[in-house]
């Protein structure tokens, strides 16, 4: 027996833990990754994924090779309480993971994941991937748009006023995969207030078609930041929620076409994360939505389970 655990009667999962949306270890948004979780049931997956208590917790479920190739590699994501459609950081840091851990796709320039979602590609460009560095950029889904909001039904709920409220761009529900309110404030210093009531938000949103919101604010040219507050705590960063605020961006004219932004996210709570997106608009038709960031590796382990 080693470590105290019986090989006879536990089963033993590889993990692994990095940091998405950063250059810099122990900042942007954490992930546990599993690589290889056949045979963990559902209710065991979203178990682990409290366990770990991130953000988000990824399952890689590997098939055949020729299945990969024309399918993408298969990957369950879950939250504490309950599993997503898709999720941006979890996509970016699996692919990097995937990347790394896996013989037969190190070093590639190309990862498509088969999430619940669809197929969503993430790229590593070579000129970006130089030294050791894991830079990638994820195709997000087709966003899909939904309904507007009244700016004095939203602002109480983000514990701000009216006045903090961007009046000339409603704020509006937007879906790449998982839909979110997005709501621009005038000032970063207004975003700095944002105390979002989760009970009442979630009251609200069970007749809407959004579930979380996404307040962003201009910091500078070509530079936003962004909060999401949700469930009991705050996320250092979402690539879902940020591809929803450029397609929004975009639709509304606020940045042009194929223009890269910078969202800062996460700087409130100490986890301070980079994320850099784009969407093109074809004939009034938002599409190419891209999100990129980095990802550093910064621990990997072993759970055991009975």
């Amino acid at each position: 027996m080693e470590g105290g655990v019986n090989p006879m009667s536990s089963r033993e999962f590889e993990y692994h833990i990095c940091d998405v949306f950063t250059s810099k270890a122990l900042e942007g948004n954490q992930l546990a990754v599993f690589p290889n979780a056949v045979g963990l049931s559902d209710s065991e997956m979203q178990a682990v994924a409290r366990e770990t208590n991130l953000s988000e917790t990824t399952f890689v479920i590997r098939r055949d090779a020729e299945t990969e190739r024309e399918c993408g590699v298969r990957v369950r994501i879950f939250t504490t309480r309950e599993e997503l459609q898709f999720a941006g950081h979890p996509t970016l840091g699996t692919s990097a993971t995937i990347r790394k851990v896996f013989p037969e796709y190190r070093g590639a320039e190309k990862i498509v994941l088969d999430l619940n979602a669809g197929r969503v590609p993430v790229t590593f460009p070579a000129e970006q991937n130089t030294g050791g560095k894991s830079y990638g950029v994820m195709t997000q889904p087709e966003p899909v748009f939904g309904s507007t909001h009244e700016i004095e039904a939203v602002a109480p709920l983000l514990g701000l006023s009216v006045n903090d409220c961007a009046a000339e761009w409603r704020p509006q529900s937007v879906s790449t995969g998982l839909p979110f309110c997005v709501v621009v404030l005038r000032s970063v210093e207004a975003l700095a207030r944002l105390r979002v009531d989760l009970a009442a938000s979630e009251r609200y949103f069970r007749s809407d078609d959004a579930k979380f919101f996404y307040a962003i604010a201009p910091e500078g040219p070509g530079a936003w930041r962004a909060r999401m507050q949700f469930y009991n705590g705050e996320d250092p960063a979402t690539g879902s929620a940020a591809g929803c605020a450029i397609s929004y961006l975009v639709r509304h004219g606020i940045v042009a076409p194929q223009e890269e932004i910078h969202i800062r996210q996460g700087v409130e709570i100490m986890r301070a994360s980079d994320l850099y997106a784009s969407a093109n608009s074809i004939s009034g038709k938002i599409t190419d939505v891209r999100m990129g960031g980095s990802t550093v590796h910064v621990a990997k382990g072993r759970l055991f389970l009975e």
